[in-house]
């Protein structure tokens, strides 16, 4: 379906418009090359088009040094986004998709993220957002992040804001980097870096340069075993989350129900189940020992590849070219594989096998079979966790060429990126037809441990190393801006720079028909693709009207080829009434496409997959509280382990009946200089969109059932077949907040120079609306109904005030910094609590690093990451399976973190 946002016979005017804008922009550029202050570097600030001094900037932008990764012992862009106050991002634990950002917790797709002011491939199965595991950190000058959307420069899909990672322009020499994070605790999650840099030449010097850089990183996984104190039946009781034990399921000894006899049972129920996996359960049952299996962190590497050259033609004419590759392997883990139906066939145990209860394998006899065949729900111990490889490889070529003709400044640039997934079965899947089979034959004994043959059987079903699924994105763009001075005004010269730029979008996602044959993975084969193409003119007009007085006015026209065309203006003034007081403003609208994988993608007309937490089908198992697993009844007939405290069957995938989502957002802020060596900014912020492109939070189906039928699709008997739970076009969105930035220099002693710094955000609003005409409803400082959708089930965690807090010391050839970062409290779900109300207590993290360099060509930085070895904050919300806010904070505790760079 395709939608036009804007007249077509409007487009040729509002063309102009664009190029008129456009061309102001790029004139202050000039004007600032020629004007006194000529001596001054000026820069290009991320949101303008026009170089500038950056302390001219009329927008709010967060600049993150390289060096700060080192003074706050980051090992990778995962842990610079997470210290971010504005962002609401995911911590980067189990997420196959790599690690995203969300600024503003409006969600990945809506923050656009950079490389060098130009877009990457996205991540390719979704293909919305970026992976930042791919982007080379050795390669990183310095991360800016412009806090208020920027449609009119970088494209319309801005709602949320930018985050622009640029390299360094040159390296001269070698450096080797190595660096180790080690937990104080036993277990995993233990962490190596390591980088090597080496570049020659000086643009300004030679008239060329050339570096490149390769940098590894690995994380072991951590098991939920190694920290299981963080959900100890005693902990979870205490906060009134008591573990009550399920009734059958899948275990090893597996469980069993006859066609006569829907109730479920175990040879060894009353005798004691099989440890460590599995545990007694309720009515002679058992269950598998979640505590076995569970994974805390997935085991992650990286290694990326960066280089840049760089060549001088002439004086006003370079010609640059970069290339970056980055690789990551990530190791999912699952419960063990599970023997569940093929093509509406049980399990079944026939009482010809060996195994079969009071028969020649020594399984006990239960009373009253009469060799019923038997329906088992078996957990195959003997494969050990069910463990995908997820591969991820992203590349990009850019080419951009800098210079002057005549009384313009120009910039084009090319970039080609593509982005390949693949995804494996690396380990512990076999063949459900195969279990079928061996169960039916006598090889496999669901009972117990295999013996020599059915180890043998088990072997020669697996699919170990064989690929199940492959995706590809691609982003091919070239564009173009020049800008000139016009004329002068009281306070400068009025400056326009004119743009345009072309790009072409594409996604490719097959699920190969391998995925069909292992149920366990529950996944059905696919296949989905789409391309679009974006045309789209830009301008920027800078007016310094007078000496305290600077308006900038700017406007994108985009051309989509599946939703025609859609303009996006921004305005922003900025006052300066003396030089140490400030006022700046901004205002945009945002305009963003269904993603090319939530049109296009694999569209399936069953179950694609289960939800990721338990629940009580509400039809077959009521009588609970709503959205609370494990308090419903199964009704008779139905076995309770299928419908009660169990993961249910949900669609998801593409929506072909998607419409774009749009935006209107503004800023006011100041920012106060009382002395040379102090500084204090605020800014507000707000945002409301339409529309909204999302999931539905899977709560949302059981806390409202009857609202939601027509939601649960059944089968003729009434059991479940599938939730939909597509990505739809719900209703609509507001946030707004205060960011707050603050520092403060200590005259200099002879102690050394100390200075206190402290960046932090207060959301005032964060209210979101399922339906159109539905009410609003909050989530900030709560569990509202905001979802994270797009990288996983998890709610988006909005807290009232967040902040790092900075202080940092300096003397001689010793440096150091102790940082907090804060969250502030939150009100727990409270749902599976009866009568029990609690709050979720701040948490704040203390990390401190230590900097020496009076070695030659060395420096050295240790440190300890979680210096008081704060647990995460333990959550009754039944989201969170281990009872922990694993999706906000890190399980590993304490650890100690050490780094030398040897340079020469």
């Amino acid at each position: 379906m395709k939608q036009t946002a804007q007249p077509c016979s409007a487009q040729p005017r509002l063309l102009l418009s664009a190029i008129t804008v456009a061309v102001l922009t790029l004139a202050n550029q000039a004007a600032a090359q020629q004007s006194g202050e000529a001596a001054i570097t000026r820069v290009e600030v991320t949101g303008s088009s026009i170089k500038r001094l950056a302390t001219e900037a009329s927008l709010p932008v967060s600049t993150v040094k390289a060096e700060d990764f080192i003074k706050q012992g980051m090992t990778t862009l995962a842990d610079v986004m997470m210290a971010l106050p504005q962002s609401a991002s995911l911590a980067p634990s189990n997420a196959g998709s790599g690690t995203n950002i969300n600024l503003r917790g409006l969600g990945v797709n809506r923050t656009l993220v950079l490389l060098n002011g130009r877009r990457l491939a996205n991540e390719a199965i979704a293909d919305g957002y970026a992976n930042l595991d791919v982007i080379p950190m050795s390669a990183i000058a310095r991360v800016e992040i412009l806090r208020d959307g920027a449609s009119s420069i970088y494209g319309s899909d801005a709602i949320g804001g930018v985050v622009n990672f640029i390299t360094k322009t040159s390296v001269e020499g070698l450096s080797l980097t190595g660096q180790a994070v080690q937990p104080e605790r036993n277990g995993g999650g233990d962490e190596q870096r390591a980088s090597i840099t080496w570049g020659k030449g000086n643009l300004e010097r030679d008239g060329w340069s050339f570096y490149g850089t390769i940098d590894a990183h690995q994380r072991t996984r951590l098991a939920s075993s190694d920290r299981a104190d963080l959900s100890s039946n005693e902990l979870l009781t205490s906060i009134g989350r008591a573990p009550t034990l399920g009734t059958g399921g899948n275990a090893t000894p597996a469980n069993f129900t006859t066609a006569s006899n829907k109730t479920a049972q175990n040879p060894y129920g009353t005798t004691g189940c099989l440890a460590p996996y599995s545990i007694s359960g309720q009515k002679g049952t058992c269950i598998l020992n979640a505590n076995e299996y569970g994974t805390a962190l997935y085991a992650n590497q990286q290694v990326t590849f960066y280089a840049r050259a760089a060549k001088k033609l002439s004086e006003d004419h370079v010609i640059t070219v970069d290339y970056s590759r980055g690789e990551e392997f990530i190791l999912g883990t699952k419960n063990p594989t599970n023997a569940l139906a093929v093509n509406g066939v049980a399990a079944t145990l026939p009482s010809t096998s060996k195994w079969y209860p009071g028969k020649a394998g020594g399984v006990p006899a239960v009373a009253g079979l009469n060799n019923a065949p038997l329906t088992v729900t078996w957990a195959v111990a003997d494969l050990g966790l069910a463990t995908t490889k997820d591969v991820q490889l992203n590349q990009r070529f850019a080419i951009s060429d800098e210079g002057k003709l005549g009384a313009w400044d120009y910039k084009a640039g090319l970039v080609v990126g593509i982005s390949n997934r693949d995804n494996y079965y690396y380990s512990g899947y076999v063949k459900g037809q195969g279990l079928l089979d061996g169960l039916k034959g006598g090889q496999l004994n669901p009972f117990g441990l295999q013996d020599a043959d059915g180890k043998a059987y088990l072997e020669s079903i697996k699919v170990d190393g064989q690929k199940n699924r492959t995706s590809k994105s691609t982003f091919t763009g070239i564009d173009l801006t020049a800008s000139r001075t016009l004329m002068d005004l009281e306070g400068g010269a009025m400056a326009l720079a004119l743009g345009a730029d072309l790009h072409r979008d594409t996604t490719e996602d097959t699920k190969l028909p391998l995925s069909g044959e292992v149920t366990y993975a529950n996944s059905s084969p696919s296949h989905g693709e789409g391309q679009r193409n974006v045309a789209a003119l830009f301008a920027e007009l800078n007016m310094p009207l007078t000496k305290t007085l600077e308006l900038n006015a700017a406007v994108r026209d985009d051309h989509f080829s599946d939703f025609g065309n859609t303009i996006n203006p921004k305005i922003s003034f900025r006052y300066e009434p003396s030089k140490q007081l400030m006022f700046r403003g901004s205002a945009n609208t945002g305009f963003r496409a269904p993603t090319l994988f939530d049109r296009y993608g694999y569209r399936l007309p069953g179950a694609t997959g289960l939800t990721a937490a338990k629940w009580d089908d509400p039809v077959l198992c009521p009588g609970g509280t709503p959205g609370v697993a494990g308090t419903g009844k199964a009704l008779p007939g139905y076995v309770a382990s299928t419908v009660c405290n169990t993961t249910l069957p949900k669609q998801t995938g593409s929506n072909s009946e998607l419409v774009p989502e749009k935006s209107k957002g503004f800023t006011l802020g100041t920012v106060f200089e009382p002395t040379s060596s102090s500084s204090i900014s605020l800014d507000y912020w707000n945002i409301k969109m339409t529309d909204m492109l999302a999931n539905l939070p899977e709560q949302v189906y059981f806390l409202d059932p009857a609202k939601y039928a027509s939601y649960f699709v059944r089968n003729a008997d009434g059991t479940i077949n599938y939730i939909k739970n597509t990505t739809m076009n719900l209703g609509g969105q507001k946030a707004a907040g205060i960011d707050v930035s603050a520092a403060y220099m200590f005259p200099k002693t002879s102690y050394g120079t100390f200075k206190v710094s402290l960046d932090g955000t207060y959301l005032t609003q964060f209210d979101n609306q399922l339906d159109k005409g539905s009410p609003y409803v909050s989530n900030i400082g709560q569990f509202g109904l905001a979802s994270n959708g797009t990288t996983s089930s998890f709610p988006i965690i909005t807290f009232r005030w967040k902040h790092t807090l900075k202080l940092n010391w300096a003397a001689g050839n010793w440096s150091s910094q102790l940082t907090q970062n804060y969250n502030s409290k939150y009100t727990d779900q409270n749902l599976v609590a009866q009568q029990y109300w609690r709050n979720i207590n701040s948490y704040k993290v203390w990390n401190m690093t230590t900097t020496y360099n009076g070695f030659k060509n060395i420096s050295v930085t240790a440190g300890i990451t979680n210096l008081f070895n704060v647990n995460p904050p333990v959550t009754n919300s039944s989201l969170y399976s281990f009872g922990y806010l694993s999706s906000a904070a890190s399980p590993i505790g304490r650890a100690y973190n050490v780094r030398a760079t040897y340079s020469f």
